[in-house]
């Protein structure tokens, strides 16, 4: 195992677990144990699958995991004691932008004319158009993946484009992202916002079609992020400065050359991780039509507060609405580059 540099501190810790879900954006975390970017830096790093968003949450506050890849907003939800009691946590690393789609079953998009094309208004305008043709009939139940998340912002968001109420006219769930294909395909649900491989795969069955794509709705915005929380980086600065060079150690191998991204892509289709639900894709390909989705690049991976404004107006709008105050300085510790930065020298 090769050591760290010579110039930082030892990890406190040398063994320690990190959550994930089974998404693409996941791929930093497995390429750093696969490629050994982890081991090179000293750390013997575990990786836990977890099928749900507020599960990994929940182990995370506990202390059961080290950190985790986290959807953007939840740091900021968890220390505004949104969704549980509070719990400070830190983003101190992106791990990815863009990614999400919007998916409605093929009957649905049939029905309505709803398809993807440049614009996401045309696709919400010709599925409003249709719900008012049905004459109050039976509201389509679209899913996303957690309530403070950027996919169910955009899907709100991408439903307002239609003059679609999204309390009134459609029925919202929550559901874990590799629940999604099977409940389309089932007939639970009519359509969902989540992020790949879950929409593409879709559409691969042949259950459904992307309409839009949350990079069409917010051109590069974080997606997801390593979460650890506030009293887990103050105990190991060592052990997260150590995460953080490991990480974007993966990300620098990642954009080095195609063969990387298709060997990045054989490890993320083994039965620990994604499985079959990626087997649909040739290679972990870059900013490709019409997902865009970024897992690298030094501009992808660093963390500052104003890329975190998307998602903090939804989020402070929700937290008012349940009689809370929200402090501007919550929002700059959780996405603050500062660890990023000491860590990785930018």
């Amino acid at each position: 195992m090769s050591q760290p540099p010579h110039h930082a501190a030892s990890p406190e810790l040398e063994r320690l677990t990190l959550g994930f879900v089974p998404l693409i954006d996941a791929a930093l975390l497995i390429v750093a144990r696969e490629q050994g970017c982890f081991a090179a830096q000293g750390l013997d790093v575990s990786l836990s699958r977890e099928n749900a968003w507020a599960t990994l949450r929940d182990k995370v506050a506990a202390g059961l995991l080290d950190g985790a890849q986290m959807l953007a907003p939840m740091p900021l939800a968890m220390s505004l004691g949104l969704g549980r009691a509070p719990c400070e946590t830190l983003a101190p690393l992106l791990l990815s932008r863009n990614g999400n789609t919007l998916t409605l079953s093929t009957a649905l998009s049939q029905a309505s004319g709803a398809e993807l094309t440049d614009d996401p208004a045309a696709s919400a305008l010709a599925l409003g158009t249709w719900l008012r043709g049905q004459g109050g009939g039976q509201r389509p139940r679209l899913a996303m993946v957690y309530p403070y998340s950027c996919q169910h912002y955009q899907l709100r968001e991408w439903l307002t484009l239609g003059d679609i109420a999204p309390d009134r006219d459609v029925e919202l769930i929550a559901l874990p992202p590799p629940r999604m294909v099977e409940a389309l395909r089932d007939g639970q649900i009519d359509g969902f916002c989540a992020g790949e491989p879950w929409g593409t795969l879709a559409r691969h069955c042949g259950v459904g079609r992307l309409v839009a794509t949350g990079a069409q709705l917010w051109p590069g915005h974080p997606e997801k992020a390593l979460g650890v929380t506030r009293s887990w980086a103050q105990r190991y600065p060592a052990t997260l400065a150590a995460l953080l060079r490991a990480l974007t150690a993966a990300g620098v191998w990642l954009a080095a050359s195609p063969e990387h991204r298709r060997q990045a892509r054989e490890w993320l289709a083994l039965p620990p991780y994604l499985d079959r639900s990626i087997r649909h894709l040739d290679t972990l390909a870059h900013d490709v039509s019409p997902v865009h989705q970024h897992l690298y690049g030094p501009d992808v991976l660093r963390p500052t507060p104003q890329a975190a404004l998307h998602f903090a107006d939804p989020i402070v709008r929700q937290l008012e609405a349940q009689g809370g105050r929200f402090d501007p300085a919550v929002l700059a510790a959780c996405y603050s580059p500062v660890h990023f930065d000491a860590a990785t020298h930018h």
